[in-house]
């Protein structure tokens, strides 16, 4: 029987207020709009879903086991403004179930432009789960899912992974299944496990679809789709946005009773659950993953057009990157801390073009009227952040 494996991440950014180009005011981001998105998001969320797997981990007394990668940008609002959900996570790591992944401090796409600042924000990230949770991350969760050769190649060097996470994508698996681990090719006992992008979007994106043939979807269907497509080895990778539980799946669609439902459904059919590390532990790369070319699981595409799909993304980044250097000669720790969070790809996702198949989830939580708003508003902060370096 294959086995389950449950991964969430969880990421909310710093949103930028409206600047104008005649602001001087060194003060770059919306902290009302930003408390605001934060206390919505916890009531309908964080707070209930974290309790919910928090009692189904105590109840399956050990059998349960999950996945979490959370950024650091949403791990210092939590601990600023939701001391309590913050304190579940602490909960849930203590139960000796649950682990949690390695990623870039800030959401970053650091990795595209700077490899010493990738270094340095996976370095943070990960002192920061330790001082948190008490653990030293074992695997890597590059943000978005980006991810090729280079990043398995990169990793390895660091020697402190034993494996990355990546999308299961059909331009790279062909027709092989995403329930195998993979190695990717020059990488040193890297392993690479995969998301299984369409049972992990049934509940992301389908679940309350009323138009969808399976709609509604219940745990014992569901726990019977998972045993065909392990076909009886392996493991079925489930890897969703947190706020899928709440947020982008509401209440009322019955997503939590769902959830609730799942772990016992799963657990009765024969299946068993492991966190990430314990699945690469369990078993062998048996083929080749090779990706020489950038894949994430945002959109259709599965590629990195989110961000870089049009000359505004392009130029903001290129230009946020050239400022890596004077800012931290500067030695000044406000002026790097307000850098790096301009480094969130958030900021860049908001000048994506792509209204179409994908338009809604560009829309998420987008303080902007428009992609182009978005692009000057953030050239405006940047010119005030190049006068703060001296450049």
């Amino acid at each position: 029987m294959a086995a389950v494996c449950f991964y969430f991440q969880m990421h909310q950014p710093h949103r930028l207020r409206r600047y104008s180009v005649f602001d001087t005011e060194p003060d770059y981001f919306d902290t009302k709009r930003n408390l605001d998105v934060l206390r919505k998001v916890v009531e309908r969320c964080y707070d209930p879903a974290s309790q919910l797997l928090l009692d189904q981990v105590n109840q399956h007394d050990g059998e349960l086991k999950l996945t979490f990668s959370i950024t650091g940008t949403l791990l210092d609002q939590l601990e600023a403004d939701a001391p309590e959900v913050l304190d579940r996570f602490v909960q849930l790591a203590e139960t000796g179930c649950v682990e949690f992944l390695s990623e870039t401090y800030h959401h970053s796409l650091s990795f595209l432009y700077s490899r010493d600042e990738f270094r340095q924000q996976v370095e943070l990230h990960a002192a920061r789960i330790e001082e948190l949770f008490g653990q030293k991350p074992k695997v890597f969760r590059n943000t978005e899912l980006i991810y090729n050769n280079d990043l398995a190649h990169y990793l390895s060097s660091m020697h402190r992974f034993a494996g990355v996470l990546a999308e299961g994508a059909d331009q790279v698996l062909g027709d092989r299944p995403p329930t195998r681990l993979y190695k990717p090719p020059h990488a040193n006992g890297m392993k690479v496990m995969l998301k299984h992008y369409r049972l992990s979007d049934d509940i992301a994106f389908r679940f309350s679809n009323r138009d969808w043939p399976e709609w509604p979807l219940t745990a014992e269907k569901y726990t019977r789709w998972l045993t065909d497509a392990g076909n009886s080895e392996g493991v079925v990778n489930l890897f969703l946005d947190f706020e899928t539980f709440g947020e982008h799946q509401w209440e009322q669609t019955g997503i939590f009773d769902f959830l609730e439902a799942l772990p016992g459904a799963v657990l009765d059919a024969g299946h068993e659950t492991l966190t990430v590390s314990e699945a690469m532990g369990r078993f062998d790369a048996t083929d080749e993953f090779d990706s020489p070319h950038m894949i994430s699981w945002a959109d259709t595409e599965r590629d990195l057009s989110a961000w870089l799909g049009n000359a505004m993304q392009s130029n903001a980044l290129h230009e946020l990157y050239k400022l890596e250097q004077p800012v931290k000669a500067s030695g000044d720790p406000q002026l790097l801390e307000d850098w790096r969070s301009l480094t969130t790809s958030d900021h860049c996702y908001y000048m994506c073009t792509k209204y179409f198949a994908d338009g809604d989830v560009h829309k998420y939580f987008n303080p902007y009227e428009s992609p182009y708003d978005s692009y000057i508003n953030f050239m405006n902060v940047l010119d005030n952040l190049r006068s703060r370096a001296g450049v």
